[in-house]
């Protein structure tokens, strides 16, 4: 929680979206467990976790569709479900799927969206903005998957939200529907709003997130920057790419430490990112004649974060 000063006094000033001990359950099964995390105004955070691991739950409960059995939720600092008529106009949601006449075409739709806002943003522009005019004549059905949400996105901000929620805003869109996405997501938190999405892209998540919460079987199990979250953990090691199957134990002999293959082609030596270890290993590549197709010494990528924090195991169907 912040301070904004007014005169000579520092006023504190809530966060856009709060979670507080929240605990949902589904009769027996609880499926988010003593969850606390905040987003601010012009941040975005992204929401991360497994299938099952309770993060769609913790949006819907903050967008008023489920009720905490503990715990509580605030959106701009109004209770989803109490004060709901107030805090709808105020909120973009996007979902994930559906949601949309099949029928309707995307300026019909954004028009009819836009008629529920006292001061939308103009549904032509808006369209133009999220790369679409050139399918203006299509219905919903025959657009692509990656055109779907797109328009999904674009039918979530055009009411101008000061919170918006998007669930998978980049799944099954093209490389440059991503670019276009991640465009509109940052303008977004520019301009004031705080954005809370979920995604299963982590290269995405790397990139756009301000800050990140990572859940795993209803409980937080870590949260900060992605310069924060990457930079911790495993220091000690050398992560590369190379052709599947190589010579762990040749190279383990030429690096004086193991060598652990931890993906098809990716792998991981278990000593200081020195530059003369980095030397040694580039060497021994050099001479076994094998290509290297990737070097990260002593920094994590997300995903490594979330896989080392994630361990799939048997885990239950929570949503």
């Amino acid at each position: 929680m912040g301070t904004a000063p007014v005169g000579s006094l520092d006023v504190a000033v809530a966060p856009a979206v709060s979670v507080s001990g929240l605990v949902v359950r589904y009769g027996s099964l609880v499926a988010v467990d003593g969850v606390s995390f905040s987003a601010e105004a012009g941040e975005v955070l992204a929401l991360l976790g497994p299938n099952g691991a309770g993060k769609t739950t913790t949006v819907e409960t903050l967008e008023g569709y489920r009720r905490p059995a503990a715990g509580s939720v605030g959106v701009l600092g109004l209770d989803p479900i109490a004060d709901r008529r107030r805090l709808t106009p105020r909120i973009g949601v996007m979902l994930q799927r559906g949601g949309v006449y099949p029928g309707i075409r995307p300026p019909e739709a954004l028009r009819l969206f836009a008629a529920f806002y006292p001061d939308p943003l103009d549904p032509a522009e808006l369209l133009d903005r999220v790369g679409l005019a050139a399918v203006a004549g299509s219905t919903w059905r025959s657009l692509s998957g990656g055109e779907q949400q797109r328009l999904s996105l674009a039918l979530a901000i055009v009411g101008r939200p000061e919170v918006a929620f998007l669930d998978e805003p980049t799944a099954g869109v093209d490389p440059g529907g991503r670019q276009v996405v991640r465009r509109v997501v940052r303008e977004l938190a520019e301009g004031g709003a705080s954005v809370v999405l979920t995604t299963h892209e982590l290269e995405e998540a790397e990139r756009v997130a301000d800050r990140v919460v990572i859940v795993d079987r209803g409980s937080v199990v870590a949260a900060g920057t992605p310069a924060e979250l990457t930079g911790a953990g495993p220091g000690d090691e050398i992560r590369f790419g190379a052709p599947v199957g190589l010579d762990r134990q040749g190279l383990a002999a030429a690096m004086g430490a193991s060598v652990d293959e931890v993906a098809p082609g990716e792998y991981r030596v278990a000593t200081a990112p020195t530059p003369a270890a980095v030397a040694a290993l580039t060497a021994w590549l050099a001479d076994e004649d094998l290509a290297l197709g990737d070097l990260r010494a002593g920094r994590q990528r997300l995903e490594d974060v979330f896989l080392r924090l994630t361990a799939a195991d048997d885990r239950s169907s929570a949503p």
